[in-house]
């Protein structure tokens, strides 16, 4: 079961073992609320949520009325995405139930933190210093978690060969800007639809404004899994497949790869 789990991270934790002399079973006993709050914390730090605090501003109280598809739209979150982050296995929800975000509703120029992101990185990138990004987001503390959406000043600072989609944005409009297609845009993202997402880092070959687009590519090796390399470049599974073409989770030693 450990092995056949497809592209799902599975955890073993053993906190004793029933036939040693030398657990304490006592301890194990008095002691497993304790127990049961490291593993969350040392899971949320290896997710990338630093400290495991969770930040208060992803989550939603739903209220009377809500839909998950009425909030979808509101925070620019696929409804799919919203059911895997709270682990929902149908669109019903109840007034006061707490779901978690990647994503809040914001203006301006955002940035959508990734694993391995620190605020000096991020503040270096938009040229900003880390207390000015600090300030920008009303944050006390440096601690960052893997989806929090930052509010950024990018003026003419736009990654090279990206665009952040921002609150409003349509592909007609992106492509409008950057003197591309809308064609030409799918076809670089691999996307089959034209639904964005606030947050979501796009491809673009348009130099005139940022610049040529290099495609990097990650060699498969002996041990790597679609999820696994997936969450080293900060991107989910079905959007590697989908930059891939591929249609299966299947992967073979040496087999090239496109990655962000």
């Amino acid at each position: 079961m450990h092995r056949n789990t497809g592209d799902t991270e599975s955890i073993i934790v053993e906190y004793g073992f029933l036939d040693s002399t030398k657990d304490d079973v006592s301890q194990i006993k008095n002691n497993w609320k304790n127990y049961a709050e490291a593993v969350v914390q040392a899971v949320l730090q290896y997710i990338g949520y630093t400290g495991g605090n969770v930040n208060k501003d992803n989550i939603y109280t739903v209220k009377k009325g809500d839909t998950l598809y009425g909030i979808s739209r509101r925070f620019g979150i696929p409804v799919s995405e919203i059911k895997q982050i709270n682990n929902l296995t149908s669109d019903i929800l109840s007034v006061g139930q707490e779901l978690y975000l990647t994503n809040t509703p914001v203006e301006g120029d955002t940035y959508t933190v990734k694993p391995g992101d620190t605020l000096y990185g991020i503040a270096s990138k938009y040229n900003m210093s880390v207390d000015d990004l600090k300030a920008l987001n009303g944050l006390s503390s440096n601690l960052l978690s893997v989806g929090q959406v930052l509010l950024v000043k990018k003026e003419n600072n736009v990654p090279m060969g990206e665009y952040v989609v921002k609150r409003g944005d349509t592909l007609y409009g992106i492509a409008e800007q950057l003197g591309t297609t809308v064609d030409e845009l799918k076809r670089l993202n691999n996307l089959t639809s034209n639904i964005l997402s606030i947050g979501q880092v796009l491809l673009t070959n348009s130099s005139g404004i940022t610049g040529e687009v290099v495609e990097n590519t990650y060699t498969v090796k002996a041990g790597d899994t679609l999820y696994s390399i997936a969450k080293k470049y900060g991107i989910s599974v079905d959007t590697l497949k989908q930059m891939n073409g591929l249609t299966n989770n299947l992967l073979s030693i040496g087999q090239t790869i496109i990655v962000p």
